[in-house]
């Protein structure tokens, strides 16, 4: 009896504790396939955290911005930017495509149109364009580059969405500005070059030529009159040929700036009546009247005596040179904290849209057929800077010229 009673508590615990084992076991399953996948979810987050890190640094360094257009709708929503925000055009989630339509310049549109219409007709896949935009509430703008690809298409093919990055391109624009000016100036330069050595080879020849030819009849002249008269046209030519080789000398020297400017207080009427008398003579074998306009300077100008006595030379010998009637007057203003001073005349003048600083630049003539480099002018307004001055010029054409120069008084 007693045995059968300890052989049914036997089956009754083995009947207890099957089921309590085999909950056991499923409760461990289940809790060790919940395990493997949350270190699963947390090797995937790893990644997608791992790749968000890279991308996010990638979009700093290029200063990029994301996009997404959604067709439907035709919406645009920044996902991430990071342009400079102070200047660029940043819009709100779901903001209507016509609004950034609206910042870009007219004649970028057609373009970006372009682009909309080649991804809704499946003829593009991908699509670039650089494009200037509007800063918002200025009237300035900014150089922008738009790079743009198919995101999204419906089971019929048709484009559910766009994504595209953006990012400012000013600085490149400026770059490219800089070489495209560079490579025009030089190939002005190369122009304005070739045509100066074939000018000035033309310029040396005929006075070298008058000068020869000149001294050879000199000995066959018969008269003193006629032997004053060669020896007059042989001294012209001497001064025009020595002229021609000053200025290119000149113009050598200011370009190496090895010569520094000595500045010192300069009694300036006593140097316009200098550079009067140095020009009298030529000036009275045109018929012309060369005057001064004379007064108290109060202070004294401080500058380079010989670098502003060449600037006056340039503009009294091309007033001389240009003028067939009338006069020439050298005089000077005070104005302000400068003084300029001005070499005026009543010759053929300069037409307006001449009157501007290229007038100042190596090589110009307004007229090619008046013998001369192209330099002096240039040679005035290097000299100019380098005593702290600037030149310019007053004129109307038929009624005569004004060349100054103004000095800062100090």
């Amino acid at each position: 009896m007693y045995l059968g009673y300890l052989l049914r508590l036997d089956i009754l615990v083995w009947i207890i504790a099957v089921p309590l084992v085999v909950l056991a076991l499923f409760f461990i399953y289940v809790q060790l396939r919940n395990i493997h996948r949350q270190k699963r979810q947390l090797e995937y987050l790893a990644k997608v955290k791992g790749h968000t890190i890279e991308y996010d640094l990638v979009m700093k360094t290029m200063k990029l911005s994301v996009w997404r257009l959604d067709m439907p709708t035709l919406t645009v929503s920044f996902e991430s930017d990071y342009r400079d925000m102070s200047n660029s055009l940043s819009l709100p989630p779901g903001t209507s495509l016509s609004v950034v339509i609206d910042h870009l310049l007219p004649e970028y549109r057609k373009d970006l149109d372009r682009g909309l219409q080649g991804f809704i007709s499946g003829t593009l896949d991908e699509f670039h364009m650089e494009y200037k935009m509007r800063i918002p509430h200025s009237d300035r703008c900014y150089w922008g580059e738009l790079y743009a690809t198919v995101d999204q298409r419906d089971l019929n093919g048709n484009v559910v969405s766009i994504v595209g990055t953006t990012m400012r391109i000013d600085r490149q624009k400026e770059i490219e500005q800089a070489l495209i000016d560079a490579r025009n100036h030089a190939e002005e330069s190369d122009r304005l070059k070739s045509a100066f050595l074939a000018n000035v080879s033309h310029e040396i020849r005929t006075p070298l030529n008058a000068i020869v030819g000149f001294s050879e009849v000199l000995s066959m002249a018969k008269t003193a009159e006629e032997r004053d008269q060669l020896v007059t046209l042989i001294k012209q030519n001497n001064a025009q040929l020595l002229r021609l080789f000053d200025d290119m000398l000149n113009m050598s020297k200011l370009e190496a700036g090895d010569e520094a400017a000595n500045m010192a207080s300069l009694e300036l009427n006593k140097l316009l009546a200098e550079v009067a008398d140095r020009f009298s003579e030529k000036a009275t074998s045109k018929g012309l009247t060369l005057q001064t306009e004379l007064k108290p300077v109060d202070p004294m100008p401080v500058t380079d005596r010989r670098r502003l006595s060449e600037i006056l030379n340039q503009y009294v010998d091309n007033a001389i040179k240009f003028t067939d009637e009338g006069s020439v007057t050298l005089g000077y203003d005070v104005r302000n904290d400068s003084l300029r001073i001005w070499v005026r005349d009543t010759g053929r003048g300069i037409a307006q849209k001449d009157c501007n600083d290229h007038l100042f630049e190596r090589f110009v003539k307004v007229d090619d057929f008046v013998p001369g480099t192209g330099l002096g002018l240039s040679i005035c307004r290097s000299l100019a800077l380098s005593i702290d001055g600037k030149v310019g010029i007053e004129s109307e054409f038929g009624k005569g010229s004004c060349f100054w120069v103004d000095l800062p008084l100090k």
